[in-house]
């Protein structure tokens, strides 16, 4: 689920873009010579500039009594009737309200404001517009409802109203127009149901309704408007089944989208009959059954197939029930997005993988029940941007060929049953920005190579059999910012000096290895770190005063090592500190009573038998008072001057 949401919303920004700007082509288009203007229209547009609060592009100031407003830019008016047709300001960084004297441009055919910041309630006087065709304010900050005046726009036939405010529910009301082609109502906060009359808009070509709150089902006269090419209605909280006709009722499918919902039922095999489809995400439901065997040869336009996060597949049925479609997407010679992550596919990895799309970019198959090994040819998908094979019965060695993929950004190998070294062909991978491998059977050592990966932000390597330590080159990776996790493998000698070059690394993870010498004073370099665990390994000394610098931690861990000396004041003045445990040392002296430390749920100190005092929760021994041990010392002291005088003196004699 974490690449969905992003990939979908930027995928879907840039195709209502292309629509809009099919829109806009005449934006700046105006009439030939004029010499005269409706005054209503001029004293119109005169109140929809007073309503501009900002207007960056200084698209305002050119609309003044230097030329006539039917050649202002964004104006277009018509010939003959000399009145505004078109009023075209999208895309122009404008913010402000909308004048209820918009209504007073009765001739205007095309209204654009998309991709600006107005705000407020859109004017109800819109429904004074008898001839708009075309309505865009899409990408704004419109709130309350789309006004209900606008069912006097009979001719209607093009409303972009997404990515806004609006509330409420769908007008039902939005069925009357007959003309209308494309609706986009999408990235609102509409709630309820979807109206069954949009069913009654038979040349409707385009219906985008994702990222609202819409619920229910979808009613069945929508999918009898065989016109429609792209239907869209992700990210809601739809349910019940995708009609197993679908591909017969809707033969001109091109984009068909229903991720993140509550959708059950199977895959309709019957979308093999739309086959102009390009785009199908049903990512985020509860889809069962399996898929076409053919499918891609048949959709072979398909660039972007998402299924991922349902339950598609048979695990522990045999082969023919895994991934047995996936050979026939080489076909899709255009595939740029392949998600299948998160479904019960069972059966081999197909060595096919490796012929797909060379303009494939992102490939997720991880947690099925896949087997077998990583094929290495892999290295043939040079544009891949994603690489996710995790959580599944992967064996065998990474192929080296997977260091030819330099564009990839996110590689996620574990939770496998992968052997042998990490190859240190993945220094190759420049542009990598996360690298994960844990969960593994890897051995040997962490490869220096990886310091050439300057961009890494997680690196995760915990729970292998890795040996030697970690190379200086990785700690000089300054781009770590999220994690590096190397726990639980074999790692020994003194943890390098280097560490401290991680200045904004906010997780650094080396518990339970062999870790051994002093905790470096370097580690107070990494003023960034919020979570720090060194437990389980053979660290001695003292605990560095340079980590004072860390005013940000939240986590320490320091249990089951040899340190040894007091506990240092600065830990009980650390205010962001919830954790702290330093159970299983050789620690000695007072246990402090303040800061975290009067949290015994928090703080752990067990296993350090030379501690004494804190709270009563430690159960620890009081300690001595140092006044008492002074006075002691003072006059065992002086009876040793005494005695000491007096034998001299007896010597003497």
């Amino acid at each position: 689920m974490r690449h969905y949401c992003a990939d979908y919303k930027t995928l879907a920004i840039k195709v209502l873009s292309g629509f809009l700007l099919l829109c806009m082509s005449s934006a700046f288009s105006s009439a030939t010579e004029i010499p005269q203007g409706n005054e209503t229209d001029f004293q119109a547009l005169l109140d929809f500039k007073s309503r501009i609060v900002q207007d960056p592009l200084k698209i305002m100031s050119l609309w003044n009594n230097s030329i006539h407003h039917c050649k202002w830019v964004g104006i277009t008016c018509n010939i003959s009737t000399r009145r505004v047709v078109q009023l075209s300001l999208g895309e122009q960084r404008l913010a402000g309200t909308i004048s209820p004297s918009i209504g007073n441009l009765t001739f205007l055919r095309e209204l654009n404001l998309s991709f600006n910041s107005f705000h407020g309630e859109f004017p109800h006087e819109v429904g004074r517009l008898l001839y708009l065709q075309n309505l865009s304010i899409s990408a704004n900050d419109f709130g309350g409802s789309i006004p209900s005046n606008l069912t006097h726009c009979k001719e209607l036939r093009i409303l972009f109203a997404g990515q806004n405010n609006f509330t409420g529910k769908i007008p039902t009301w939005v069925g009357n127009f007959s003309s209308l082609s494309r609706l986009i109502l999408a990235k609102n906060k509409f709630h309820g149901g979807i109206p069954n009359e949009i069913g009654h808009l038979s040349g409707l070509t385009v219906l985008i309704l994702f990222e609202n709150y819409l619920s229910g089902t979808i009613p069945s006269s929508i999918y009898n408007i065989s016109s429609i090419f792209y239907f869209s209605v992700a990210q809601n909280n739809l349910q019940g089944n995708i009609p197993p006709d679908v591909g017969l009722s809707l033969p001109n499918l091109e984009i068909f989208a229903g991720g993140a919902n509550n959708f059950t039922g199977t895959f309709p095999a019957s979308l093999l009959n739309a086959s102009k489809l390009q785009l199908v995400d049903f990512s985020v439901n509860a889809l069962t059954g399996t898929l076409p065997k053919n499918i891609g040869v048949v959709l072979n336009r398909l660039f972007w197939f998402s299924l991922e996060y349902n339950r598609l597949g048979a695990i522990g049925k045999d082969d023919d029930h895994g991934l047995n479609f996936l050979p026939s997407l080489v076909n899709c010679t255009e595939l740029k997005v392949l998600r299948l992550a998160q479904n019960m596919f069972g059966g081999k990895l197909p060595s096919s993988i490796a012929n797909l799309s060379s303009k494939l970019e992102t490939l997720t198959l991880g947690s099925n029940a896949l087997y077998g090994s990583i094929p290495g040819a892999i290295g043939k998908l040079t544009n891949l941007g994603l690489l996710g094979l995790e959580g599944n019965l992967l064996a065998g060695s990474v192929p080296d060929g997977i260091g030819k993929l330099q564009t990839l950004g996110g590689l996620y190998l574990n939770g496998n049953k992968l052997t042998g070294t990490i190859p240190s062909s993945l220094g190759n991978l420049t542009s990598l920005t996360r690298l994960f491998m844990e969960d593994n059977r890897f051995e040997g050592a962490i490869p220096l190579s990886l310091g050439n990966c300057q961009k890494l932000l997680v690196l995760s390597l915990y729970n292998n059999n890795l040996n030697g330590t970690i190379p200086k080159q990785v700690l000089g990776i300054s781009s770590l910012s999220v994690y590096l996790d190397v726990s639980n493998n074999v790692l020994t000698g003194p943890l390098p000096d280097e560490v401290g070059n991680l200045h904004n690394i906010g997780r650094l993870v080396l518990s339970d290895n062999k870790f051994s010498g002093v905790i470096p004073s370097s580690v107070g370099k990494c003023v960034s770190l919020e979570q720090l665990y060194l437990q389980g390994n053979l660290f001695e000394g003292e605990i560095p005063q340079s980590l004072e610098r860390l005013r940000g931690l939240e986590d320490i861990d320091l249990s089951r090592n040899n340190l040894s000396g007091k506990i240092p004041k600065f830990l009980s003045e650390f205010k962001a500190l919830k954790l702290l445990n330093l159970s299983y040392n050789d620690l000695d002296g007072d246990v402090p009573k303040e800061g975290i430390f009067k949290n015994a749920s928090s703080t752990s100190v067990y296993g350090n038998n030379k501690l004494c005092g804190g709270i009563p929760e430690f159960n620890l021994s009081a300690c001595t008072s140092r006044k008492a041990s002074s006075s002691r010392q003072s006059l065992a002291l002086k009876v040793f001057i005494r005695v000491a005088i007096t034998m001299a003196f007896l010597l003497l004699l």
